[in-house]
Order: structure tokens, then C-alpha cells, then sequence
């Protein structure tokens, strides 16, 4: 792949577990010796394992291998996490963020998702194989995958969220914030969701 690490921006929210799943870059010498666990190396959730999660990046490399995606890899990720809300305190999933909720319509059909589906349907062997490992944490694995195969950091990446299970559960459109700044005002982001993304402070 030509793509290179350093534009690349993976905003993941952390799992409830203390177990971090990380690993060497194949082509890239790293300090990473493979899986770091605090806890238990079996179950995390739903009867998760480390090795459904070492089978799942195994799988997620071949795709980017194959398909040279990483980039559409990355945006899944970030637009899957970047919902989230810190000003919410109404009970998970309210204030968004990696949940896996943007497999559902209408989330995936929001204006700034355009072209996700296809990072959605690359993703469907993952989840196929290894039914244990959560889609959010599919998702968010893709994007590290990418990252490191395009010459960037191990990433220590925490395993073990839950998915939303209902469309319901959805982040309304607008909470996710602009990739870049409006050119006249500099500001990111706009009026929407369940908070205004609007970055309000004097520019």
C-alpha cells in the first residue's frame, strides 16, 4: 500500500476490560511482543477470546492486503466512535461512540457516512468467522490494522466492547464533528444531534 501513516487518525473509545491486544508490525521493528493481559486470557465478553481476536486481525490483514483499503478502514472506525457525547450521562448507548451502531440504518446513511458500506461489507467475513468478537471491536481493530500495515505504530488497542443490538440505539446525524474546519470561520463541525458540534469559541 502507498498510503501513509501519518494522516491517518484512529479515535476508538476504551473498553471496559483491562486486557490490550497488541502486536509487532510485520514489516516494522516494534517493542510489541504480542498480547499484554492483565486479566484472564479467555473470556472478555460474550465468550471472547484472545485467540478469536488474533484470528480476526489474521483475516483483517488478508482484506487490506488484498483490497488495499486501510483508508476506508480508518474513516469506519472513526465515524463509528466519533459520535460520542462526554456531555450525556443518560444510561450506554445514549452518548454514542464505538458501539457498532453505525451498521444499522439510518446511522450509515447519514450524509457524512457516504461510502461506508463498503467498509461495512468488507468487514462481513470478519464477523462470519468469528461471531464472538463484537462489531465494535471489529471495526475499531480494522482501523489499527491499517494503520500499522501502512507503515504506522503498534497500536495498544483495548478489546471488548459490547454492541448496540437495535437501530434505535443509533447516534441522531450531526453528532459527528467535521474533518476539517470551515474556511471562513475555522471552526469544525455544525448545528445537530443530541449536543451542536459547533465549535463555538471566538476564532
Amino acid at each position: 500500500m502507498k498510503t501513509t501513516a501519518a494522516g491517518l487518525l484512529i479515535l476508538a473509545a476504551s473498553a471496559p476490560t483491562s486486557l490490550a491486544f497488541v502486536r509487532p508490525h510485520p514489516h516494522v521493528v516494534s517493542t510489541a511482543k504480542g498480547i499484554l493481559a492483565a486479566t484472564s486470557d479467555t473470556a472478555l465478553h460474550a465468550g471472547v477470546s484472545v485467540d478469536d481476536l488474533k484470528g480476526a486481525r489474521d483475516v483483517i490483514d488478508e482484506i487490506i492486503d488484498k483490497n488495499e483499503c486501510g483508508p476506508i478502514l480508518v474513516r469506519l472506525a472513526w465515524h463509528d466512535s466519533g459520535t460520542f457525547d462526554k456531555d450525556i450521562d443518560d444510561e450506554w448507548p445514549a452518548a454514542g461512540g464505538a458501539d457498532g451502531s453505525i451498521r444499522f440504518d439510518p446511522e450509515i446513511k447519514h450524509g457524512a457516512n457516504a461510502g461506508l458500506k463498503i467498509a461495512l461489507n468488507l468487514l462481513k467475513p470478519v464477523k462470519k468467522k468469528y461471531p464472538s468478537v463484537s462489531y465494535a471491536d471489529i471495526f475499531q481493530m480494522g482501523s489499527a490494522c491499517a494503520i500499522e500495515l501502512a507503515g504506522g505504530p503498534s497500536i495498544d488497542m483495548k478489546y471488548g466492547r459490547v454492541d448496540v443490538d437495535d437501530p434505535d440505539q443509533c447516534s441522531p446525524e450531526g453528532n459527528l464533528p467535521d474533518a476539517e474546519p470551515d474556511e471562513s470561520t475555522g471552526k469544525y463541525g455544525g448545528p445537530g444531534g443530541t449536543k451542536s458540534t459547533e465549535d463555538t469559541t471566538p476564532f
